[in-house]
């Protein structure tokens, strides 16, 4: 008897996210998961999608984000369903919604959580979100400058051993309620007076439980191989997996550097599972910090507290136009956000070149004018970086956002088109995606990705998104602690 499947995606040419050649196939769905891969020529299905011409991916896995309040306050989640992405991580840089409850505005960068900060827990948060799901799945880090802005009150100030074992308990918790690890921010004001032992001893539960540590390291300019080094010794001392978060170099100065930094971490990973994720653009885009406007020629605003019509224009600008030192102006403009051209492409194409980096978008969804990042991450990489340069062929590509991040973070059944995994699927043209986002015009949604498949629900159809809200909460197989259900 013929076997009747949900959805047949037909005459596709299947990158399967392992790094293996393409193949032409198609790909059954039944009940949420892949059931069948080949040729399914007898087989039917209450519906069927061609794509002859096109790719069937995994769906891509966003490896950095600030997406954690944009789950619920724009669940369609446009710039990321129409990129192909199926999976974001949320919490990184050491920030994370949780396990914090106030009315009062965070320390910056806390701030670009514009939504509030109102889970007491990662369980709160887990279960708000089963209640009101988003177009994407959702993996979550808790964040280090969260954690010492609950419990720290002189937050210039290394933590006392009291205040070390109350975040101790709350990662404990964090991983027990379904937090796939933990992410520090030691270059941002909230977290830098944390010395290297006490991120250990707050980490502790990790020794136990298991999970990824996640560093936005203390130092991407002059110190940066400190850093890594840093880095390094703390995921050894926790026995964990270990990303370095969107690596880079910053400064003139730095420039060049990527060969001897990557050459560090692969040194490294030699005697730990130490690993990479990156954007694939050369401008950084963070809080807005005055003494940072030394180490790049071009500085473009993307908010202000106390100037909202600054949103959008370069610095340099309104230097000129207000008669005072770019320094100044900077100044008068914090709180707020900046998009920094501070790196070298040389070093961008490097990075993301290195084998065990994976793509991560690292956008902030609050800022008035974002980074284009935040909507073209994924197109760029396959379109720019794989097809028009020939950095790596497209199966690598493919690789870095799918099965490699599956793997890096314990995603399981993910990252990989094989029977049985769930039917997480990108459908795109190989030959037109590309980004449209631009620095002068952020919110442009690629093209070229014409199908979306999430838990076997679509999401974006012949390029346009869907209502459909079939994201769920994913835990990790690296964490060793029975997830409260």
């Amino acid at each position: 008897m013929t076997r009747l499947y949900d959805l047949i995606i037909r005459n596709g040419d299947v990158i399967d996210g392992t790094g293996a050649p393409r193949r032409t196939a198609d790909v059954a769905i039944a009940d949420g998961a892949i059931a069948a891969i080949g040729d399914l020529g007898a087989a039917r299905a209450d519906a069927e999608v061609d794509a002859a011409g096109l790719i069937v991916a995994p769906g891509f896995i966003d490896t950095h984000t600030h997406d954690d309040w944009m789950v619920f306050e724009s669940p369609g989640m446009l710039p990321k369903v129409t990129q192909g992405v199926t999976t974001i991580i949320a919490g990184n840089c050491g920030i994370s919604l949780f396990p914090l409850v106030t009315d009062s505005i965070p320390p910056a960068p806390l701030d670009i959580m514009r939504g509030g900060y109102r889970f007491d827990s990662v369980r709160a948060y887990r279960e708000a979100f089963a209640a009101s799901p988003a177009a994407v799945n959702v993996a979550v880090l808790v964040g280090q400058s969260t954690l010492r802005a609950r419990h720290v009150p002189q937050l210039g100030l290394a933590a006392s051993d009291a205040e070390i074992e109350q975040v101790r308990q709350d990662v404990e918790a964090a991983l027990r309620e379904g937090a796939i690890g933990v992410s520090t921010g030691t270059f941002y004001p909230p977290s830098a007076a944390a010395p290297e032992d006490e991120i250990v001893r707050m980490c502790e539960p990790m020794r136990r439980l298991g999970g990824v540590l996640v560093a936005h390291i203390r130092d991407e300019s002059d110190k940066i191989a400190e850093s890594i080094d840093e880095t390094a010794r703390i995921g050894k001392a926790l026995g964990v997996s270990t990303v370095i978060s969107h690596h880079k170099l910053v400064g003139k100065q730095n420039h060049g550097r990527s060969r001897a930094t990557l050459a560090q971490v692969r040194e490294h990973a030699q005697t730990m599972p130490l690993c990479l994720d990156c954007y694939p653009y050369a401008a950084s885009s963070t809080m807005l910090r005055p003494e940072r406007v030394t180490q790049c020629d071009r500085i473009l605003i993307t908010w202000s507290a106390t100037h909202p019509e600054a949103a959008g224009r370069y610095l340099e600008d309104l230097a000129q136009e207000w008669g005072r030192s770019r320094h100044e102006v900077a100044q008068a403009l914090v709180p707020g956000g900046a998009v920094y051209f501070i790196m070298d492409e040389a070093d961008v194409r490097d990075i993301l070149a290195y084998p065990d980096t994976m793509i991560g978008s690292d956008g902030i969804p609050s800022d008035e004018t974002p980074h284009p990042r935040l909507w073209g991450t994924f197109p760029r990489v396959l379109g720019l970086y794989s097809r028009d340069l020939g950095l790596f062929p497209l199966e690598r590509a493919v690789h870095k956002m799918t099965g490699l991040a599956a793997q890096r973070f314990g995603l399981e059944r993910r990252g990989e088109l094989r029977a049985g995994h769930v039917a997480d699927i990108t459908v795109f043209d190989p030959a037109t995606i590309q980004d449209r986002a631009t620095f002068d015009d952020p919110q442009q949604p690629s093209v070229g990705v014409r199908h979306v498949f999430v838990a076997g629900q679509a999401t974006l159809r012949d390029g346009a998104p869907l209502d459909a809200r079939p994201g769920r909460f994913v835990g990790s197989t690296l964490v060793n602690a029975r997830s409260a259900q």
